[in-house]
């Protein structure tokens, strides 16, 4: 039986982040000189929310027929997002934000992109009829005013989870809506200044919703219900944004809460499960976690027995440098790669969160040959170096000869050298050059059963590979 998607509607943006470094001050004005060291891309708002969710789920968004659309809908797609655009006139708004030492420091807005009012395409009515649970994103861009969008929801919400995350320049929320979830200043704003306390009842009357939740960031929710007490819902122990980046957390709430009204939670419970998944989304590094970085220009210069993974990769020992001077910690690991699997994803994530910036050394493929034997590489060298280099947790990527890395360790100098398995850190042949140069060797777990060799063994036999393979 197949799943009902989780369907998203609203206002997408593409969200671009210029990070660098900030040590001095322009001679020009008293203002803040950002060495910029990278660029990443990811798809923002209702886009966001789509990228972000572990299930299955359909987009209904707005995409302008120009480059940068046309970009939006590639990253969307690279994501495993199933899109049904909508028509807009003019140019994709972007938000560009450049950010040094994991703060924001300016952001400039541009795009005048606005939708156009037609019939909704027959796709989108089945997919919102057919929904187990709806996530709307109101980024006040008009999608939600949108008379067929608002007429095909207002249908879906007598009989599907909807929820609704409000912006004050949008449409109001369809009445009957299971959820609408403003966090405090909206709702000052959609009550007025005459309201006291955080007018969470008086908005459940205004919206003829089910439920409304007023979202505090680190002071949790409040969530209000017809007939019953307000209830509190703090985040989870142990739980601190700090200095991390909160960008899109709001979106995660908004959609975790719909997945979980979807399997049959109620409004208390589905916001519990929203508070806790908004904090992981927090804590695993935020809207960072789906950026695709922007190649810059120049090879990787690594001496005598690496090259470049592609003509535009970045410069990873020169990262490697920039992140040391200013106190930052790089980190680095290895290996072959040959075909991408969820062990390789989750050793990635979190060698990622040991340091600032992780750099991927991937073995040539001559290297993979003398270690796997003929017949491997399944993918070369450059295609599997391209694949790393666009997760959002690696910072660098270069392929490397022999059967070891030494000769790169000794020129990139990490601070941490991971790898994954069952070895001893003593026993690894490039844990002395680590060692020499201040380094440490972290060995983090593998996930058992996952292996690119049975994947390849299973899909050489011509027989189906098992979820662990």
């Amino acid at each position: 039986m197949t799943t009902k998607p989780l369907v998203i509607v609203g206002d997408s943006i593409l969200d671009v982040d210029i990070v660098g470094t900030a040590s001095r001050l322009s001679p020009e004005a008293p203002v803040p000189v950002v060495d910029a060291e990278r660029q990443v891309q990811r798809p923002g708002g209702a886009g966001l929310m789509a990228a972000r969710t572990q299930t299955q789920v359909v987009l209904i968004t707005g995409i302008a027929p120009d480059d940068t659309g046309r970009r939006l809908h590639d990253l969307l797609g690279a994501a495993g997002v199933s899109v049904l655009p909508l028509p807009m006139s003019g140019t994709t708004v972007t938000k560009t934000r450049i950010r040094a030492r994991g703060q924001s420091m300016l952001r400039v807005d541009r795009g005048d992109a606005a939708p156009v009012d037609v019939p909704l395409p027959v796709q989108a009515v089945r997919a919102l009829s057919d929904a187990r649970a709806i996530c709307v994103a109101d980024y006040g861009a008009g999608v939600t005013a949108l008379p067929a969008i608002r007429a095909a929801l207002t249908e879906a919400a007598a009989r599907i989870p909807v929820v609704w995350d409000p912006h004050p320049r949008g449409a109001a929320p369809v009445p009957g809506c299971a959820l609408v979830t403003p966090n405090h200043e909206e709702a000052r704003h959609f009550c007025g200044p005459t309201t006291s306390g955080d007018g969470g009842e008086v908005l459940l009357r205004k919206w003829d919703a089910r439920a409304v939740c007023i979202t505090r960031g680190a002071h949790g929710a409040r969530v209000y219900g017809s007939g019953s007490a307000a209830r509190h819902v703090g985040i989870p122990a142990g739980s601190s944004a700090g200095a991390a980046d909160v960008c899109g957390a709001g979106d995660r709430f908004a959609v975790a809460a719909a997945v979980a009204l979807g399997a049959g939670a109620d409004p208390v419970a589905a916001v519990q499960a929203a508070v806790a998944d908004a904090a992981r989304f927090v804590a695993a590094g935020g809207a960072a976690a789906v950026s695709t970085p922007v190649p810059a220009a120049g090879f990787d210069a690594l001496g005598d027995g690496a090259r470049p993974a592609d003509p535009a990769a970045v410069d990873a020992v020169a990262l490697a440098e920039r992140l040391r001077r200013d106190g930052r910690v790089v980190v680095a690991t290895g290996g072959c790669f040959d075909l991408l699997h969820t062990g390789h994803i989750r050793l990635l994530r979190q060698a990622r969160e040991l340091g600032d910036a992780l750099i991927v050394l991937v073995n040539s493929d001559a290297s993979v040959r003398a270690l796997k034997g003929a017949g491997r590489p399944v993918m070369r060298d450059a295609d599997r170096a391209r694949v790393l280099a666009a997760l959002a947790c690696v910072d660098g990527v270069t392929i490397f000869d022999g059967p070891t890395p030494e000769r790169m360790l000794e020129t990139l100098r990490p601070d941490i050298w991971v790898k994954g398995g069952d070895y001893v850190a003593a026993d690894l042949p490039e844990a002395d050059v680590v060692y020499r140069h201040g380094g440490e060797v972290v060995i983090l777990p593998t996930v058992a059963g996952y292996s690119s060799s049975r994947l390849i063994a299973a899909a050489s036999s011509g027989r189906a590979p098992t979820e662990r393979s």
